[in-house]
């Protein structure tokens, strides 16, 4: 009997111990270093580069209002442009998220022009919750990759990496 309650315990432990591992956000990477990321609009793709060598490829959902460069707070548009990861975010309202550094000095300065905010917290982040837009290109400016590619990304990606977004 007392064998049978030692073996109970240790399998309870294991599948405490398996059921914590699978849900577990924060990946490793140890690969080659993401040296860029440069984004198509156009083409709803992301891609993170070592050098001049693709890494990874994502299909991406943007800003409700995609076309156009992002020109002020709320006009719905993911910026286009060359900006840096600038910070990660473990609690992001979007399971995970890295921050892109808009906006640059040019981006504040035409948003000043029309008497506007430039906006900013603009992410790379994970999938939409269930009050967000649905469909593609559901954000109010950030790029947007499923829950489960943000965590490879999250771990890939290092502050300070550049990122290109283009039309």
């Amino acid at each position: 009997m007392r064998i049978r309650a030692v073996w109970a315990v240790i399998a309870v432990a294991l599948a405490f111990g398996l059921a914590s591992c699978s849900g577990n956000k924060f990946k490793r990477y140890n690969g080659p270093e993401v040296t860029r990321i440069v984004v198509f609009k156009g083409d709803r793709k992301m891609y993170l580069l070592h050098d001049r060598k693709v890494l990874k490829v994502y299909d991406i959902d943007l800003g409700f209002a995609p076309v156009g460069h992002k020109q002020f707070e709320g006009d719905g548009k993911t910026p286009e442009g060359s900006y840096v990861i600038d910070r990660h975010n473990p609690n992001s309202a979007f399971h995970l998220s890295l921050g892109i550094s808009y906006p640059n000095a040019e981006d504040i300065a035409a948003a000043r022009a029309v008497g506007k905010s430039p906006g900013g917290d603009i992410m790379i982040h994970g999938g939409p919750r269930p009050t967000d837009r649905k469909g593609k290109d559901w954000t109010w400016g950030c790029i947007s990759v499923s829950d489960k590619e943000i965590e490879t990304i999250y771990a890939m990606v290092r502050d300070g990496t550049p990122i290109d977004i283009y039309k």
